[in-house]
């Protein structure tokens, strides 16, 4: 392999053949994985793995290996394996108190890979929030840094300047120079951490939708089956839409306050019937109790008042 790619990959089994510990040889994997080639990354996966039982590895290579174990068992398919070793590396940093949490946010984003795979779309949407906090902070931090160092460096030309009071119109070239190049960066990072920003945002947004699409086609089937957690489904999915039913009406029994869930669903009289196994009739009298009990005027439509309820 020639190229950058093929130097990289001489680095790496060169510092490997030094080494030989499981950090270096999940680096090889890590090519590896990078070049598309998931058969070659796994011979060195399981070196890796085989290290990491016989040598001593501090936390933040062992934090390393197991992400790249979880990223290359994720590629092949192998999601319990993929699970069982991203779940590791979370472990070590809780035991560390998230000292390496520059690293633990790509443990995020492949768990949200991982979940979104297995179609665990509350878990997905969970570490690919948990992501994107991670990168936010890294990138606040990158900024910060940069900051410093351009404070530190007119800091130094300043105070050689003093020295050298003749310099001046050199201190002042360089601080617009540093002043200028520093702007043009700022803006391009800045601009590139929109994009990112707003990628992510999309995804995140796409999941959440999906989570929620698929929370109310269950809790639907639930209502259909008369399933007695549905009320509790419901909750989860709509929390805000009971707690105003509560204001208005505090005394609401539960048998009520799924029917009232019902209704926000759309489910017509008909369906709430032959879901609940009652006659059509009972179903409109329920009606008529659930307008007097939350005070529901008769010009306005039932389900539109459900349906307006938390807007």
């Amino acid at each position: 392999m020639k190229g950058w790619l093929g130097t990289s990959l001489k680095c790496f089994t060169k510092g490997n053949v030094l080494e030989n510990s499981a950090y270096t040889n999940s680096m090889v994997a890590q090519y590896y994985l990078f070049v598309h080639k998931p058969d070659s990354a796994g011979i060195y996966i399981a070196k890796a793995d085989e290290k990491m039982m016989n040598q001593k590895t501090t936390d933040v290579e062992s934090l390393w290996v197991y992400y790249t174990m979880g990223y290359y068992y994720n590629k092949v398919n192998n999601s319990e394996q993929a699970e069982k070793a991203l779940k590791k590396a979370l472990e070590i940093n809780i035991k560390t108190r998230h000292t390496y949490s520059s690293h633990i946010k790509d443990v995020y984003k492949a768990l949200a890979e991982l979940y979104k795979k297995k179609n665990e779309g509350g878990k997905a949407y969970s570490y690919l929030k948990k992501y994107m906090e991670e990168e936010g902070r890294s990138d606040a931090s990158r900024f910060a840094a940069m900051n410093k160092a351009t404070e530190d460096f007119m800091l130094e030309v300043k105070q050689e300047s003093d020295w050298h009071k003749n310099d001046l119109p050199l201190f002042i070239a360089l601080s617009i120079s540093v002043l200028t190049i520093s702007g043009v960066y700022v803006r391009k990072m800045i601009s590139g951490l929109k994009q990112k920003k707003n990628t992510l945002k999309e995804q995140t947004d796409a999941l959440k939708n999906r989570v929620q699409t698929k929370q109310l086609e269950e809790i639907t089937e639930l209502a259909k089956r008369n399933d007695s957690s549905f009320l509790l489904k419901f909750k989860e999915l709509y929390p805000d839409f009971i707690k105003e039913l509560l204001k208005i009406n505090p005394d609401l029994e539960n048998s009520e306050l799924t029917f009232c869930a019902m209704l926000k669903l759309r489910f017509s009289s008909k369906e709430i019937a032959d879901y609940t196994f009652v006659q059509h009739r009972s179903v409109q009298q329920k009606k008529y109790r659930i307008r007097k009990r939350l005070n529901i005027p008769g010009e306005i439509d039932i389900y539109d008042f459900f349906e307006n309820l938390t807007e």
